[in-house]
């Protein structure tokens, strides 16, 4: 398992895939380079984790520090 802290990534938030490199952005909504897989909200309904897969090598990635933000 991959776990991305984006409280970590200097920059717009664009961050290499763990395994093969792909660059994943969080402005592409084309889906052409990660899907997402699942979605996980706090109580209060503010985004908690992203769960993403990598469409080259399919990779799951836990995308946190969204709270921070």
């Amino acid at each position: 398992m991959h776990v991305i802290d984006l409280t970590k990534i200097d920059g717009s938030g664009d961050f290499p895939c763990p395994r093969c490199g792909s660059v994943i952005s969080p402005e592409d909504e084309s889906e052409d380079t990660y899907i997402i897989q699942n979605v996980k909200m706090t109580r209060n309904d503010q985004l908690e984790e992203l769960v993403i897969q990598c469409n080259k090598c399919k990779t799951i990635i836990h995308i946190t520090g969204f709270t921070a933000l």
